[in-house]
């Protein structure tokens, strides 16, 4: 096993930034079996995970051949892209420039979508609800499978950052079928604020291995790069917060 200042962000990562991907995907899936039955949703989570799986048996050999450098390089930038949309979003959300993302109402559009559509007695209903199930597993499934490689196949850590994905969507499901509603406390914004921090450190710690930089401190200055995100991404929330209060007459 890496040593924990590796391997430990790479769990860390994939938990955080799969707990949020697999708790939309489990309020869609929810409401196709609130309004409908078990049967669409598991048919359409269970035909989404196999395509998933599929597709990660395909990508996996590709990524064995691949230099590890070059490898390196379009992950680290790959990661970087990825992590600034999310503390991006993150920052705006909360300095209320956007709206945050509410379960609750994911959970009533979606639940009045089908409603609406069995009320106006379509036909093949229950296909349309297991397609809204698989919808949502697949995109938010691909999020969680990009995760897990961009984060562990830098430097071996494929199995650190799948047990973080498992250890999440194994907690989702447990909380999820346990109090059977939409996960809305579960403080999503903080969660991709953290989690845009730590691919967006990754990602620089990652660009540079493949450039061939050999950074101070080893693989302890992701957590350097890490602290540098947290302090400006709390800097920009305070700065943008009172601007908007400013704004306001």
């Amino acid at each position: 096993m890496d040593s924990w200042a590796t391997a430990g962000p790479a769990i860390s990562a994939s938990f955080l930034a799969s707990f949020v991907e697999i708790v939309e995907a489990f309020t869609i899936v929810l409401a196709v079996a609130t309004v409908r039955s078990w049967r669409p949703a598991v048919l359409g989570t269970v035909s989404a995970l196999l395509v998933l799986t599929l597709l990660v048996a395909a990508l996996g050999p590709l990524l064995d051949r691949m230099p590890l450098t070059a490898l390196q390089l379009v992950i680290g930038v790959l990661l970087l892209l990825f992590g600034m949309r999310w503390l991006r979003k993150a920052i705006l959300r909360g300095a209320g420039y956007i709206a945050l993302h509410d379960e609750d109402a994911a959970f009533a559009a979606e639940t009045r979508e089908l409603q609406e559509a069995a009320a106006r007695r379509e036909a093949h209903l229950d296909r349309m609800a297991g397609l809204a199930a698989f919808k949502a597993v697949l995109l938010e499934g691909l999020e969680v499978v990009f995760i897990v490689i961009a984060v562990g196949a830098g430097r071996g850590l494929l199995i650190p950052a799948s047990l973080g994905a498992a250890g999440a969507c194994l907690l989702v499901m447990a909380i999820g079928l346990l109090v059977h509603k939409p996960l809305a406390r579960v403080p999503e914004n903080t969660l991709k604020f953290v989690v845009g921090i730590m691919l967006s450190a990754f990602g620089v710690f990652w660009t540079g291995e493949g450039l061939g930089i050999e950074w101070p401190g080893g693989d302890a200055a992701i957590l350097g790069f890490a602290a540098s995100f947290l302090l400006v991404g709390w800097a920009a929330t305070a700065f943008l917060r009172r601007r908007a209060v400013e704004a306001t007459p």
